[in-house]
């Protein structure tokens, strides 16, 4: 199964870095979606995870996903300000490491 679960997470991931190379806004589309949920969640139950366990892997996602977004709001900003791709990914990368923590005034992710 691990196999299995290997070429088929593979697979998506290739495909999707393909077609970003002929159209950003359908791979962005493609990306936006959230594929690697829905994969874990099937083989969570292919694997028998109880429906419980599932769903709490699904509400932790919700608020694992949150202080990721502004990355997506910041990096397109600092690159149009010529900064270097991977200053601007290092410092996206700590902004939402900073969100992690500050989220957790607001909401545990891991209760």
């Amino acid at each position: 199964m691990f196999v299995v679960k290997t070429l088929v997470t593979v697979a998506i991931i290739v495909a999707v870095s393909e077609i970003v190379k002929r159209s950003e806004k359908i791979g962005a589309l493609i990306v936006a979606l959230p594929f690697t949920s829905i994969l874990v969640m099937i083989w969570m139950q292919v694997e028998g995870a109880s429906p419980n366990r599932i769903a709490s892997h699904s509400a932790s996602t919700f608020w694992f996903v949150l202080p990721t977004l502004p990355m997506f709001l910041v990096l397109p900003k600092l690159l149009e300000m010529r900064w270097n791709f991977y200053w601007a990914l290092i410092a996206c990368c700590a902004l939402t490491t900073a969100l992690f923590f500050a989220m957790r005034f607001f909401k545990d992710p891991l209760a």
